[in-house]
């Protein structure tokens, strides 16, 4: 069918159309409403023709038009009387020659890209694209966006203040008594007077929520009767997920924006564009593939050129979105910038971040997605948050992305793991991530606060796990317990899960705030694990990605150590936060001793060429003070050893005294047992921090 013959079948009036229909705008993308009806506009490059197909409440399809082709394989039409609430979908016809990466196919109801809401998903497919009805496929919703803020406004966390508490939107709540039923497991139940009392509790000043664009689950998981839990598995960028509200999804995650911004705690979505649920050849046609496979997609290449039947696989998970086509990047960043205004959230941390600067050459730290984030007005002033890797080659990029990126330090992790299980000949590489990680993020070029320190987070042990498995247990998933990370460096102390060894127990505690209490005194920007707190566990699977029940849902149901660990875990977060220097202590090089870090040998001298590289250390100490000899001035032991140690601590002016200010020991919720000024040589025992603060006389 040719444009001409679009443009007559818009114009001719049909007695059986619900609506007038006129050629409409080809800007912008999406379902748009005006006062007339609503504009309807899709790209489509290969496509030969595109109909907007609607459907009634019953996703029975009642009408259809074609639409008219502009510039830019833009397609649009413009329907007087449309109104908010109806369903539609699209379908493209054009060539369907898979081996040459075409896949137009008008058999196939396709989501608009653009979609803003969608109808109830069918989260599961087991069958076969020729099998899909239409029934099947989520439709896409026309939206008033018109919403009540009641005069919030975005809270103002400065850098240095930051700390992340990541949560998923239904298993934070799921199980918690105090949460009304309605609303656990849903947007409203994160923003719940409850839920903010524990953020605010604790501490933690920003969310950072796993996954919320509408997804799907895999039909491998399908076919074992398991379900995609985390949601990295997106067949929309706009639409926020419908399992998470009780009746309307946009609404109920705007109110809860709303609510957490009323509290000042920020709302950092993690974001996957990298990819999307369409997978590869033996995926679905949902969306993208059916507007324009060939373009959305990257594919590996052979000795002819590019070969469409091989996607590329940066992702594990079947496909690549091509972000060096400009469409892609198009809606990429709009996507982003209406989560910024119109959701109102505050910031993103991306899903293998490396893949959205992959370009013909591969990653680039001048991508035009870097290029167009920088320049845009909206964009350039949200808190960025990348995990530098992907799987494709060259995918490992820690401390290559741009400067006003944070970046997931794994490094900081397994560093900080080993040294705690007891692994000998860490300290120097403890020193370097104790204080910022300026090996990748040099301080010419990178903030303080650049390196996201975290000991756990969704993919991996929770930190209850991590001290009671050596190995992985994910039976459950369905894989013969060969998925998730081999490479914990976990330990169980004794006995491998649960026990009721009282002495294997409270060195378990003890472990779990010596990690907790690293975390809150090292350089950069702080990553928690909702539920670590608390003592949550997952009985030892380490990739729980497909376990939506009890397995993954944070257990409310605490015991008295874990309201201890709540306690002390709290009153470490204020201990931070009232420091000038554990938040932000600005450096020239952490490697070596300046005017505000001095670093010592647990007997009391500096530490030497030969300290640093010792095979069997597994202690070392640090002192932290400002310039001004009124300012703060810390002393940190850490002894991950299984022996007690004498240390001396450094000589003080006449006026000054040192007092204990956390002593890792101590298992009833406080800091410290012992306040009061401190007898010098001290002891460190077997697997404990000690930190000491100078205090004037006239204090």
């Amino acid at each position: 069918m040719s444009k001409q013959d679009i443009e007559i079948d818009l114009t001719t009036i049909d007695a059986k159309h619900l609506f007038t229909a006129s050629s409409g705008s080809s800007l912008p993308l999406g379902a748009t409403l005006d006062q007339q009806g609503c504009n309807f506009s899709v790209h489509s490059q290969g496509g030969e023709s595109v109909e907007l197909c609607l459907f009634d409440k019953h996703d029975n399809q009642i009408d259809s038009y074609f639409l008219t082709a502009s510039h830019s394989h833009l397609w649009h039409v413009h329907l007087q009387g449309v109104q908010a609430g109806q369903k539609y979908g699209y379908r493209v016809d054009g060539d369907y020659q898979p081996k040459k990466g075409l896949l137009f196919n008008k058999k196939h109801l396709l989501i608009d890209p653009y979609a803003k809401r969608l109808s109830k998903i069918q989260h599961s497919f087991v069958q076969a694209q020729s099998d899909v009805d239409d029934l099947y496929v989520a439709k896409s919703v026309v939206v008033d966006d018109s919403f009540e803020w009641q005069g919030s406004e975005k809270p103002n966390i400065d850098d240095q203040d930051r700390i992340l508490y990541e949560v998923h939107t239904k298993g934070f709540t799921q199980t918690n008594p105090n949460i009304p039923l309605p609303m656990r497991g849903k947007y409203l139940g994160l923003s719940h007077p409850e839920s903010i009392k524990h953020y605010q509790s604790l501490g933690v000043t920003s969310l950072q929520i796993m996954p919320v664009f509408s997804f799907v689950s895999e039909s491998r998981l399908s076919g074992l009767g398991l379900t995609n839990y985390w949601g990295y598995n997106p067949i929309n960028f706009f639409a926020p997920e419908t399992r998470y509200a009780q009746y309307d999804a946009i609404a109920e995650f705007k109110t809860m924006v709303r609510e957490l911004h009323a509290a000042n705690i920020e709302v950092i979505l993690d974001v996957v564009f990298n990819h999307t649920a369409e997978s590869g050849n033996d995926g679905l046609v949902l969306s993208f593939k059916g507007f324009d496979n060939r373009q959305y997609y990257t594919f590996e290449s052979n000795k002819q050129g590019i070969d469409f039947q091989r996607y590329s696989n940066h992702s594990g998970c079947g496909n690549t979105v091509n972000l060096d086509f400009s469409w892609s990047l198009k809606i990429t960043l709009d996507a982003l910038r209406y989560w910024v205004t119109e959701m109102q959230v505050d910031g993103f941390r991306f899903d293998l971040a490396v893949t959205l600067a992959r370009e013909a050459q591969g990653f680039t730290e001048r991508s035009a997605f870097f290029k167009a984030l920088l320049q845009d007005p909206i964009l350039s002033d949200v808190v960025l948050i990348a995990e530098p890797w992907d799987i494709g080659p060259g995918g490992y990029r820690l401390g290559a992305f741009p400067e006003q990126w944070k970046e997931c330090n794994d490094r900081y992790r397994d560093t900080m793991r080993s040294f705690w299980r007891g692994d000998t000949g860490k300290v120097s590489e403890v020193a370097t991530r104790l204080l910022g990680s300026h090996d990748f993020f040099p301080l010419d070029h990178r903030s303080n606060t650049t390196s996201v320190n975290y000991i756990c987070y969704h993919d991996g042990f929770t930190l209850d796990d991590m001290v009671s498995f050596q190995d992985r247990h994910n039976q459950a998933n369905g894989e013969d317990n060969r998925d998730g990370h081999g490479h914990n460096l976990s330990a169980n102390y004794g006995c491998e899960g649960p026990t009721k060894d009282k002495r294997i127990n409270c060195l378990r505690q003890q472990q779990k705030r010596n990690m907790i209490a690293t975390l809150f005194l090292s350089q950069g920007t702080p990553h928690f694990l909702a539920g670590d707190e608390m003592g949550n566990h997952q009985s030892g699977n380490n990739n729980a990605y497909c376990q939506d029940n009890q397995i993954s849902w944070i257990n409310w149901d605490r015991s008295e150590a874990d309201f201890a660990l709540f306690e002390f875990t709290s009153k470490l977060i204020e201990l931070r936060k009232q420091s000038r220097l554990f938040g932000d202590l600005l450096l020239d090089d952490n490697d070596v001793n300046s005017d505000k870090v001095t670093w010592y040998h647990p007997d009391g001298y500096l530490m030497e060429e030969v300290d640093w590289h010792a095979s069997n250390s597994q202690a070392i100490a640090v002192e932290l003070s400002e310039v001004d000899p009124e300012g703060e001035h810390w002393y940190l032991i850490l002894n991950a050893s299984t022996y007690q140690i004498a240390c001396e601590l450094p000589a003080l002016t006449d006026n000054k005294d040192w007092f204990m200010a956390l002593d890792t020991r101590c298992a009833t919720g406080d800091l410290v047992e012992d306040t009061s000024k401190v007898e010098i040589p001290v002891h460190a025992k077997a697997h404990s921090i000690l930190l000491f603060k100078a205090v004037n006389h006239k204090s």
